[in-house]
Order: structure tokens, then C-alpha cells, then sequence
């Protein structure tokens, strides 16, 4: 039967596995949106999911990638809504997931004519995508597309193929054995690379000769979990991990000390400042202030991404290979280490660091509830198989300091990029990766106000497609951009400044009301417990409107010189909400220093 390139072009989609993809519609990709219509209706398309704007189908692929290890794909029109996708697709970038957005074009004779939406488009992506291209004949849709997904898969990066409306519609063939035409094969390559033999020994006796081993793991470790256990179960190693990599390892591995830096663990912190070999698995971990001084410990990085080795740490062994291929080849030559004292007291620190955030979650503030309590209640309630979003503000302290993932639970957020706007498309794309599982996002009100409200409206759309339809999200209702406030005084000794920080109020809960779903607004702590309870035995969509202080200050487990001198400064400056500031931050630092003193007396 004959075909057109758009035609072609979902076929050739599947070919690769895809089986959903996130779209926005528009003129410029008409007619491969026809094709899409056309297969639907016969029953042998894709699942195509519409969204409120382009960005959150880039967010949404870009979220599919994460939870399902596939290539998520997203579809827009050409100019506009080929730019909107930026955002969503510089996600995918730093975070080093596999992409593949495909954008219309006017038709090729308009290209270079400055018309209406016409845009060079293989110059706007050049910077986000690993590969770029135009589909200008139809022998080139298939080595195009081919090209894009293999190096999408083999890079972790986005790629991007243009379609110009035009060539939609353009009658496809199968290509011959001609000059210039390219037949390709739409298998993907392998990505398990394992270093050399010589290498792997090198790593073992590295590891094999240190006393106080640290592994760093990040979320390029996802799917080796056992090899990772199994690898610290020989050397006596804590492991850390990264805030994307929180998943990787089960919170109930009592070495596991969660995150480090300003929203991790003082037993994390324990660990750089005093192991003598670290390993990072994974992970390019930003923070280079939050790793070990040059000379004190010896370094080694394990990365599928070559460009990311040695780029944090001055390592002694940087290795390019897959992380389980890597650990399985390790694992021989690693000797049982005998004295576990290491790991004995990173667990003994956790038990008490753990101890101290429960305390914080139970201080009362003046302006609002303790947000920390609210993410404490949900994270106890926590179901089996659960998948937990937050956004980059001050959830994402809260979300790193309280909850605590157990094996089979999913948790992400936007990591390098951090942006705040992909929690709720996160959440979403969540349901649709594991529909038979429940899905929690916590997210500021900035947040929710930005893209979070109009995923409401896509959630009431596809819901029923859920067979497991629990969607609980908390909304952290403080009127204030917490995040940026507490940056302003914290880095640079400025005030909060409300021109740029209040967020207009509205009821939250009474808006995901008007849309039919279950609305909780909680106005005090001890409304806290009841309603987390009442939204995990509702088997639909509940949003908990949590009026929460802004006053809560996001401490890290080192409260340096310069941090307190910042703050101090904002004040002395005329912070609007200087009282609160000042009385809620002294009432946080009270309960971290009692819990200290009784972790040092020995008492409960």
C-alpha cells in the first residue's frame, strides 16, 4: 500500500519502540497530525497525548524517558510552538535523556523568505540537540529519522527532526541503491559498555585498599541498583546519593544517607569530609564545594557519558562504561572488607540525623504550617509502587530532607536545569508511564501557578485511561517564591523584596474542586495528619492546599559563617518579614541544636 512521509514517519516511530508521544497541534505539522488521526482511527497508532502548551509536551518526553528508559517523543508545529518546546528539551540536555522531538517547517519553498512562521529552526536547536536536521526528500526520512533515535539513545540527549509541511505529504518509496541516498537501519546500538580489564583491576584495588569508602550515586546508576548494594556490601561503603538518584537506593539501607549539600544530610556530610576513596556511579554531581579536598581522598568516576568524567573531583581512575556492566565485572575482584565500622557509624548518624528532622517537622510557626510536617505526613503514608515529583524551590528541601523512597518507588524532578515547572508534568507523565500506580506531586505555589493549574485540566481530560487513578498533589501555599527569597538573603545578603517575590493568593483547593476532583485546604498543624490520611483513601484526584510559613528557613546541615552573615545583612537591610524571619529561623535552630545535644548525651 502506498504511503506519504508522514505515514512513513509513524511507522517508523514504532519501528523504535514508540508506543505514546506528547503533542501540540498546529498548521506546520498538519498533515503528519492527519497521519497520526488517520492510524488512530484505525486502530494502529500511538497514544497521543495533548497537553495545555508545547513546553509541557517537551517536559512530559522528557519525563518519559526518566521513568520508562525509553525515547520520549514530542510533536509541535513550526514557529511558535516549535520554540516553546525549548524549555522541555534543555530539560532532557542536563539531564542526559534520550529525545526526540519532531517539528513542523513551512514548506520548503518558504524556507530563507522571512513569512509567516517561517524560522531557521536547525539554528534555534542547534545548542539543545545532539543532532539536528531537516527532512528535505523523502529518501531522507528514514536515515534522518534512523540518526535521530540511535543518537538520542547512544548520547542521552535530545534530537530534533524538522518537517516541513510540504514534505508531509510527499509520496514515500522505499530508497534504492543510488548516489547520495542513504538506506538505513532502524536497530538501535548497544549501551553497555564495560572498560578494559586492566581498568576494572585498577578500580578494585583502589577500592580494595581504602578504609572509608564513599559511593556517590547519581541517576545514570538506575537499573543497578543489586550491583550497587552488592559492590558497598563488599567495600564497607556509605553510599550517597544524588537528589536524581535519591531512587536508586532503597531509604531502608541504613548506610544510605541520602542527599549532601544545602538540602542533604549531615551524615552525608560526614562522609566527604572524612572517607579517604570515593566513587561516583553515574552521577555529575554540580556541587564541587560539597566533595573532598583535593588530596584526601583518591577519586573514581564511572559515567556512560564521557564528557562528564574528571569534570568534578581531580579522580585518580575515570572510567567510560555503563554503571551495571562496570559493577558486574568489579564485583570478582573486590575483597569482602571485614571491619564494617564505616557504615556502622554513617547508620548510628542517620538514626540521629533522621531523629533531628522529625523534630523540625514538629516546630510551629506563627505565619502558617510547617511545610516540613506536611511532606513528613505524606512521606509515612507513602504507598507501595508510588512515583513522588517536586519542583526546584524550597519542596525540593523538603522533598530531599523527608522523603524516603523505598525499592520499587519512582521520585524526579528537573535536576541541572531545575526548573520549577516540571513537577506537575512530571506527575502527570508518571500516570501514564505506570497507569496502574499511584502518583504524588509536592510543588510551590509559584510552581503550580505557572504550568501546575493547566495540568489539572489535562489530568480531568485522561484520567479515565488510569486504571489506578490516585494523583495526590500537595501545593505549598505560602503566597512567596520561597526559594528565591531565601536566596536573596542567604547568597546575597539582600532582602526579600516582594515586588518580584509575592505570588497572589487564590483558593487553590477550591479550584481543583470546580474541575471535580477532591480539594483539602489545611489551615493548621493539626489538620496536617487528617487530611494527608483522607487524600491516600481516595482512589481519584486529590489537591491538599497546604497554607504554609514562609518564614521557614531551608537550613543546611552546615550552617556556614557566610550563610548566617548573609541572612543577617537581609535583615539589617528592612526585610518585609524580618520578625518572622528572625523568630521562625532561631525556633528551626533551636530544635537542630536540642536534637544534637541529645544525640551527644545519649538521650531520647
Amino acid at each position: 500500500m502506498s504511503q506519504n512521509v508522514s505515514e512513513f514517519v509513524l511507522d517508523r516511530i514504532k519501528a523504535w519502540g514508540v508506543t505514546r508521544v506528547y503533542g501540540y497541534p498546529g498548521d506546520g505539522i498538519g498533515e503528519f497530525d492527519g497521519a497520526l488521526g488517520k492510524a488512530d482511527r484505525a486502530g494502529e497508532g500511538v497514544e497521543y497525548i495533548r497537553p495545555t502548551h508545547e513546553e509541557i509536551a517537551a517536559l512530559m518526553a522528557t519525563a518519559h524517558a526518566k521513568f520508562t528508559g525509553e525515547v520520549g517523543v514530542c510533536i509541535a508545529t513550526s514557529s511558535p510552538g516549535a520554540f516553546h518546546m525549548l524549555n522541555g528539551l534543555y530539560d532532557a540536555q542536563m539531564d542526559n535523556q534520550p529525545v526526540v522531538a519532531i517539528v513542523g517547517q513551512q514548506g520548503l519553498a518558504a524556507v530563507g523568505t522571512f513569512t509567516q512562521q517561517e524560522s531557521n529552526l536547525e539554528r534555534v536547536f542547534a545548542d539543545v540537540a545532539c543532532y539536528v536536521q531537516t527532512i528535505t526528500t523523502p529518501d531522507a526520512a528514514g536515515v534522518v529519522l534512523d540518526t535521530a533515535f540511535r543518537t538520542a539513545m547512544l548520547r542521552k540527549q535530545p534530537a530534533v527532526v524538522v518537517l516541513p509541511h510540504d514534505v508531509q505529504a510527499m509520496p514515500w518509496s522505499e530508497p534504492g541503491a543510488e548516489h547520495w541516498v542513504s538506506r538505513s537501519s532502524d536497530v538501535p546500538a548497544s549501551t553497555r559498555i564495560t572498560p578494559p580489564a586492566e581498568d576494572i583491576r585498577k578500580m578494585a584495588d583502589i577500592i580494595n585498599a581504602g578504609e572509608k569508602v564513599t559511593f556517590l550515586v547519581g541517576a545514570g546508576a538506575r537499573g543497578a541498583t543489586d550491583q550497587v548494594l552488592a559492590a558497598a556490601g563488599k567495600a564497607g561503603a556509605g553510599i550517597i546519593t544524588a537528589l536524581r538518584g535519591k531512587d536508586v537506593v532503597p531509604s531502608d539501607v541504613p548506610f544510605h544517607t541520602q542527599q549532601v549539600g544545602l538540602l542533604g544530610s549531615r551524615p552525608s556530610l560526614t562522609q566527604i569530609k572524612e572517607c579517604d576513596t570515593i566513587v561516583l556511579l553515574g552521577t555529575n554531581y554540580p556541587y564541587g564545594e560539597y566533595l573532598p579536598k583535593v588530596g584526601q581522598a583518591r577519586g573514581i568516576q564511572v559515567d556512560i557519558k564521557p564528557e562528564q568524567l574528571g569534570l568534578r573531583y581531580p579522580n585518580e581512575l575515570n572510567m567510560w562504561g555503563d554503571v551495571g556492566a562496570t559493577l558486574d565485572a568489579l564485583l570478582p575482584l573486590l575483597e569482602q572488607k571485614d571491619d564494617l565500622g564505616w557504615q556502622e557509624q554513617l547508620a548510628e548518624e542517620m538514626r540521629e540525623w533522621e531523629a533531628e528532622m522529625g523534630r523540625q517537622a514538629e516546630v510551629a510557626y506563627s505565619d502558617g504550617v510547617n511545610p516540613r510536617r506536611v511532606v513528613r505526613a505524606v512521606n509515612d503514608r507513602l504507598p507501595e509502587g508510588v512515583t513522588v515529583t517536586c519542583d526546584a524551590g524550597t519542596t525540593a528541601d523538603w522533598y530531599g530532607h523527608h522523603i524516603r523512597l523505598r525499592r520499587g518507588m519512582h521520585g524526579d524532578m528537573s535536576g541541572r536545569l531545575a526548573t520549577m515547572l516540571a513537577a506537575m508534568p512530571y506527575a502527570v507523565t508518571a500516570k501514564f508511564a505506570f497507569p496502574d500506580r499511584p502518583a504524588v506531586c509536592t510543588i510551590g505555589d509559584g510552581a503550580f501557578q505557572m504550568l501546575g493549574m493547566n495540568e489539572l485540566i489535562t489530568v480531568k481530560k485522561y484520567m479515565d485511561r488510569w486504571q489506578d487513578k490516585q494523583l495526590v498533589i500537595v501545593v505549598m501555599h505560602n503566597d512567596d517564591l520561597g526559594q528565591v527569597s531565601w536566596e536573596m538573603r542567604t547568597e546575597d545578603g539582600n532582602p526579600m523584596w516582594r515586588g518580584s517575590q509575592d505570588v497572589e493568593t487564590m483558593d487553590y483547593a477550591g479550584y481543583a474542586e470546580l474541575l471535580g476532583f477532591q480539594g483539602i485546604a489545611v489551615h493548621s498543624d493539626d489538620e496536617v495528619d487528617a487530611a494527608v490520611e483522607r487524600a491516600f483513601a481516595h482512589q481519584g484526584v486529590t489537591l491538599i492546599d497546604a497554607y504554609v510559613s514562609r518564614s521557614v528557613p531551608p537550613l543546611p546541615p552546615h550552617i556556614t559563617a557566610e550563610y548566617a552573615m548573609n541572612t543577617a545583612k537581609s535583615l539589617l537591610k528592612g526585610d518585609p518579614v524580618e520578625f518572622d524571619v528572625v523568630k521562625d529561623s532561631a525556633k528551626a535552630m533551636a530544635a537542630e541544636v536540642v536534637e544534637r545535644a541529645k544525640g551527644a548525651f545519649g538521650r531520647d
